[in-house]
């Protein structure tokens, strides 16, 4: 005899089956739950299966390069159709192994280098499972004067703050940078810090696993006493919980401070204040934090000459403080569109105007709450003559240039003489016959995108 079915209709498992766009027709991750001995309530919440198909798509979605075992993130589904129940017992009894991480470097705009860690995408996801679980324990505890790394914060929300509090009179800001931050953080305080929160010795155990797992760089694996790597989905987090202890002392001494993520701005009255501040700073997150304090790069002064996350503020006719974009980040830009648009690259005018116009794009979306209509127009101005430039360029000879010339309207005579001139590039690309031809109409057409058109309607929802 057939047994009755007792499960609902409508409550299968695979209704949440793991499948991407694209991905219609592959195998399905298996979704039997599996149940480990050591498993506490909240690490069996963290392997449910509704919880890793939300890391498992969290994860394709951010993509990233692979790990020091090269499985790429479309890589990662066939895996999991043969391996997910084993992953979910290995992380329930608790012989879960997270990978070394994959060191890389990335140059910093002011010298030096920026130390990731890439994990390996099963530990990506098995991190953002954890985060997903996390979070909403350790948001209620954090600071409202925290904007880095947090759900519905910018950064663009914390430079407002920052004018705020100069509008109310906290004309002196002291800046603290943290030397290699996310390098240094202390674990047996970090994981101190979590179990004020989180009771599951296995949860607990399996982070401390995350932080122990090891760096390979250039072949050598090198053990992690202390930092969190910067490049999986937990170390945002962690980085937040570390630093919770000193905004709340900020909060104890009534200070009015902005932080995001490991960049702090102190708010004070007068620079007596702020010189004491940077002090006190100082020796409490060296000796409490065991966190060390740039001295080279933390000063106290004003905030309409200080770099904040990029920019800066200035102070209108009005005596209202407004957003600006610092020199410094107005340099970098102009150096990044240098390299873009170098004549010298030998690449099609349309793949260069999309990678230009995806630079662009990320950085206005950015920069666009600063009042900087002035060098945004400049600097469309410079981005045209440099599109002609590269043009000209590639209208190697004489014939090319002339058929050229004539094809965009300039009369016969006049193209004839420009197709000859033997004036320079730069020159030309400035001049009327240039200009006129390759019209900024003609310029859209080509495939540019107009970053004044952009940050007029951008500036415009600020």
């Amino acid at each position: 005899m057939c047994r009755e079915q007792k499960i609902p209709k409508g409550s299968c498992p695979n209704q949440y089956r793991l499948e991407a766009e694209g991905d219609s027709g592959a195998r399905s991750m298996p979704s039997r739950d599996v149940k480990g001995k050591n498993g506490g309530d909240l690490l069996k919440r963290v392997v449910s299966y509704e919880n890793m198909v939300q890391a498992y798509r969290q994860v394709r979605k951010n993509s990233g390069a692979p790990g020091i075992d090269g499985m790429t993130v479309d890589g990662l589904k066939t895996y999991l159709s043969e391996h997910y129940e084993s992953l979910i017992s290995s992380i329930l009894d608790g012989t879960y192994r997270p990978q070394p991480v994959r060191r890389v470097k990335i140059p910093k705009p002011d010298g030096g280098e920026r130390l990731l860690g890439v994990p390996t995408v099963i530990d990506r996801m098995v991190q953002q499972a954890v985060y997903q679980v996390l979070m909403p324990r350790f948001e209620p505890i954090f600071s409202d004067s925290s904007y880095g790394f947090r759900p519905y914060r910018n950064a663009g929300q914390a430079i407002r703050k920052a004018r705020d509090l100069y509008d109310e009179g906290y004309r002196y800001v002291v800046d603290l940078d943290l030397s290699k931050y996310f390098d240094t953080i202390n674990h047996e305080l970090l994981l101190n810090m979590i179990r004020e929160e989180v009771d599951d010795k296995a949860v607990i155990r399996l982070i401390k696993q995350f932080l122990k797992s090891g760096v390979m760089a250039e072949g050598v694996l090198m053990r992690t006493e202390s930092g969190s790597p910067q490049g999986g989905p937990l170390s945002p987090l962690l980085s937040n919980i570390y630093l919770t202890k000193f905004d709340k002392e900020m909060e104890k001494r009534g200070h009015r401070f902005v932080r995001y993520a490991d960049d702090v701005n102190v708010y004070v009255r007068s620079r007596r204040s702020a010189q004491r501040v940077l002090n006190s700073c100082k020796q409490y997150l060296e000796a409490k934090l065991k966190l060390k304090v740039n001295e080279k790069k933390s000063e106290a002064g004003s905030p309409l000459r200080l770099k904040f996350l990029g920019f800066s503020l200035y102070v209108k006719k009005t005596k209202k403080a407004s957003i600006r974009i610092h020199e410094k980040s107005m340099d970098r830009f102009k150096m990044k569109i240098r390299e873009l648009l170098r004549r010298n690259q030998g690449r099609s005018i349309k793949d260069v105007l999309g990678r230009l116009n995806r630079y662009t794009r990320g950085w206005l979306n950015y920069y666009s709450i600063a009042d900087a209509k002035m060098f945004i127009q400049e600097m469309n101005e410079h981005i045209g003559r440099k599109i002609r430039a590269y043009n000209w360029k590639q209208w190697k000879c004489v014939s090319c240039r002339f058929e050229n010339l004539q094809r965009y309207g300039i009369p016969q005579s006049n193209a004839w003489e420009w197709a000859n001139t033997r004036l320079g590039i730069w020159r030309i690309a400035g001049s009327w016959v240039m200009t006129r031809s390759i019209t900024n109409e003609q310029l859209k057409a080509m495939g540019y995108d107009d970053i004044l058109m952009r940050y007029n309607a951008l500036h415009s929802k600020c």
